[in-house]
């Protein structure tokens, strides 16, 4: 599907629709937004400039503080819910606690933190956020224009 944005010049943008849902899907497996082929990392959390397939830029993403703080988010709403469940039902001993909660906390966080923050690159990207639309359809992150001089008839 296209969509057709007139800018105030009175000359059509055609731009093609990104689906959110996809491009978080695309996200969360570590993948490029736009081809779903490409890695999003070069490392553990470092994104690629742009995407080894397609060549989709990249490094406009601005994930900064949001991936940690969802991951902690989930994880957290995870693991109180298995140790209040687990002294409830079982009351095992402190240590045991402690044993199993602990690294699995580590474990958790350490899995789910790339998803996450793949998961707001693909949904950045889809709304056109932080330089990853083109001319009329970044928003924000538009240059504003110098106003035009009044005619005189």
């Amino acid at each position: 599907m296209t969509v057709i944005k007139t800018t105030s010049d009175s000359t059509a943008q055609i731009a093609t629709e990104r689906e959110v849902l996809t491009s978080l899907k695309r996200g969360w497996k570590q993948r490029c937004p736009s081809c779903a082929t490409g890695a999003l990392y070069s490392s553990y959390l470092k994104v690629n400039d742009a995407c080894p397939s397609c060549g989709q830029e990249l490094h406009h993403q601005r994930a900064d503080d949001a991936p940690p703080y969802f991951t902690m988010t989930i994880v957290g709403h995870i693991v109180v819910f298995g140790i209040l469940f687990a002294e409830q039902n079982f009351s095992p001993p402190i240590w045991m606690q402690l044993a199993f909660w602990l690294p699995l906390t580590v474990l958790l966080s350490l899995w789910i933190l790339p998803r996450v923050k793949g998961a707001l690159i693909g949904y950045q990207w889809a709304n056109r956020m932080h330089g990853f639309g083109s001319g009329a359809f970044e928003g924000a992150d538009l240059v504003p224009t110098e106003p035009k001089p009044a005619t005189t008839p």
